[in-house]
């Protein structure tokens, strides 16, 4: 396909590890605004860490991207944090309007700035939300309405600024948005077939392959 102008980035954002207020534990997900041409690596913004990288962090979560539109309604959820809801403040690398978990798909290619990036899983959701903006429920909220924003993983390096559009130059023929995807795996028992469509993704991260297909076998036997 041609590529197709989707929005304009309006953020990026980096951190350093730092231990958690209140508890000490380490955490990256207070990120600040950078500004200038940031160089994007095989494992994201050069310059930013994550704390965990069993978790966080590596190839196939390089760069954490948040709309705008989500902050807005988390803050309708949850007015006690509106205050501390915007761009950067759930630990994201890219904000932007214009697309969300509705109209972004896994396997999508994007251009950001002059690099190239694959949309490969969504974000699951951690305890750091909770205890970023003290608010207790956050996570799980944002868990179960499939919200958590997504990861890219860096198919051509390059460098990104604020006000670098970003478009979509690839998308697979019959392609499952974000929201698709967490419709079928929050469901108890969700039909075999649709688990295998979502397994047989093109660009979908390992470990999710591993998930589903635990999943189907599980399907199977029962």
């Amino acid at each position: 396909m041609n590529s197709s102008f989707i929005g304009t980035i309006t953020g990026l954002y980096a951190g350093t590890v730092q231990p958690m207020p209140g508890d000490g534990r380490p955490t990256a997900i207070f990120k600040q605004p950078v500004t200038g041409r940031m160089a994007i690596g095989p494992e994201g913004l050069i310059g930013d860490a994550q704390a965990d990288r069993r978790v966080h962090g590596g190839p196939d979560k390089a760069l954490h991207h948040f709309p705008l539109e989500t902050h807005a309604r988390l803050a309708e959820m949850f007015p006690e944090a509106a205050a501390t809801l915007g761009a950067g403040a759930l630990g994201e690398n890219i904000s932007t309007s214009g697309i969300d978990e509705h109209s972004a798909c896994l396997g999508d290619v994007f251009s950001l700035g002059s690099a190239r990036v694959q949309l490969c899983q969504p974000r699951t959701p951690c305890w750091k939300i909770e205890a970023r903006h003290g608010v207790e429920g956050m996570t799980r909220a944002i868990a179960d309405a499939g919200m958590a924003g997504w990861y890219y993983r860096v198919i051509a390096t390059g460098d990104v600024a604020c006000g670098d559009r970003i478009e979509l130059i690839e998308r697979q023929p019959d392609a499952v948005s974000l929201a698709e995807f967490w419709a079928v795996v929050q469901k108890h028992r969700p039909p075999i077939e649709a688990l295998e469509r979502l397994q047989a993704i093109p660009g979908l991260a390992s470990g999710w392959q591993r998930k589903l297909a635990e999943r189907i076998d599980w399907r199977r036997r029962n």
